[in-house]
């Protein structure tokens, strides 16, 4: 396969994809993803391909672009693995992928808590995998990337050889790839809970009713900053808690008092437990983020420091404007929540709303609330999340950490 013919596209056996002309730019720049629209399907019908196969996806002149993995019935069609005409992914090719996510884990993190392998990021797109010492949980959204499974579960036997290796394959993405949800072992046995550090932190997580993988650990660094304008003796409010890092973090920073709001009984029992294994306390309230957040202002509460770290609100782009408002409303009722001078920690994981529009809505709401804010730091997602220059899919996170005074 490494051989080539006089045109510089390799020989082999694999199918190809060839894009109508002028449509190879976006790819020759670095993006990983083709779509429908992109392909000759005169000259190469994309109806030929099995889902998940692997292919050679060439230019209307036949210059070798890259190898891929196809999904006909999407509108992304293929996704390039890799452009080295010589290097096909093959298991060797996803053993060098890891080693070379994992050297930049390492360089980071002293200890094996991260994400190991962040999708296109990494060079491996429709792939997630993270790491809780010696398990490995990972998720598969693609077709392609199903395919590819046991090859991919023996790479990261090679490199990493773990003790336990889960596919917890549930994410809302598998939808739209038409592959079904499940919960699969490789290696090991299926854990109840994960442990994970942060920092000095320890927390334990369920796997199976657990959210993504079990850990959100892209919000990690943004946690740490809270940690720089916190004040003793702060009233904190972790709004979509989770299992309540954000809390928690705050509390051996010398806030006074959290409460945690999530909707789920499960993950508030979690935020108890993991605070009373970090050596503090705090409270918990079981409702919706926005009813909850009402009610609170309605009894008079105030709080110090209020942390918004919701779910995403638009997942596609059509959900924008509703979803603007979402955010909008949330921010305001958390305004509405703080005292004379206090903190705002507002985040967002939707890719569709842009960091600026973010703040736009932030400040629409203080306006609304008689609040004026000033924006202290801006975060982003962890460095275990790397960003791809030419994917701004992959830039999806976003954190203000905001002063909030009455006006």
């Amino acid at each position: 396969m490494s051989e080539h013919s006089r045109s510089g596209v390799p020989a082999g056996d694999l199918p190809v994809l060839r894009l109508r002309r002028n449509e190879d730019r976006r790819i020759r720049a670095g993006h990983l993803w083709v779509f429908s629209n992109e392909i000759d399907t005169a000259r190469t019908p994309l109806t030929g391909l099995a889902r998940g196969a692997l292919v050679q996806v060439l230019s209307d002149r036949d210059q070798f672009l890259g190898y891929a993995y196809a999904n006909p019935n999407a509108l992304i069609c293929a996704r390039i693995l890799g452009r080295d005409a010589a290097c096909p992914p093959d298991r060797a090719f996803l053993a060098r992928r890891l080693a070379v996510a994992l050297s930049l884990r390492e360089r980071l993190y002293r200890e094996p808590w991260y994400r190991l392998v962040f999708g296109e990021s990494d060079g491996l797109p429709g792939l997630v995998l993270d790491r809780y010492g010696e398990a490995v949980v990972g998720q598969i959204a693609t077709v392609g990337m199903e395919a590819l499974r046991e090859e991919v579960s023996a790479a990261i036997a090679s490199v990493l050889a773990p003790r336990v290796l889960v596919w917890k394959n549930d994410s809302a993405a598998r939808d739209l790839e038409q592959l079904p949800k499940s919960l699969a072992v490789s290696c090991g046995e299926v854990p109840e809970e994960l442990g994970v550090r942060e920092g000095r932190l320890h927390f334990s997580v369920p796997l199976r009713a657990g959210q993504k993988t079990g850990w959100f650990y892209d919000q990690a660094a943004n946690r740490a900053l809270l940690a720089r304008f916190l004040w003793p003796g702060a009233r904190v409010l972790d709004v979509c808690s989770y299992a309540g890092a954000w809390a928690i973090t705050a509390l051996v920073n010398g806030a006074a008092e959290a409460l945690c709001i999530d909707a789920s009984g499960p993950a508030l029992e979690y935020a108890a437990r993991n605070a009373a294994a970090n050596g503090v306390s705090l409270g918990t309230l079981r409702a919706d983020a926005f009813d909850a957040m009402k009610a609170l202002g309605e009894q008079g509460r105030r709080f110090d420091v209020v942390i918004l770290d919701p779910p995403a609100f638009v997942k596609r782009k059509k959900d924008l404007p509703q979803g603007q408002a979402a955010y909008r409303k949330l921010n305001q009722l958390a305004l509405n929540l703080i005292e004379r001078d206090g903190l705002l920690v507002s985040c967002s994981c939707s890719w569709h709303l842009a960091a600026d529009d973010l703040v736009a809505l932030i400040q629409a709401a203080a306006r609304h609330t008689g609040r004026f804010v000033q924006i202290l730091a801006a975060g982003g997602q962890a460095p275990d999340h790397p960003v791809h220059p030419a994917i701004p899919e992959t830039r999806y996170l976003k954190a203000f950490f905001c002063r909030v005074v009455r006006e």
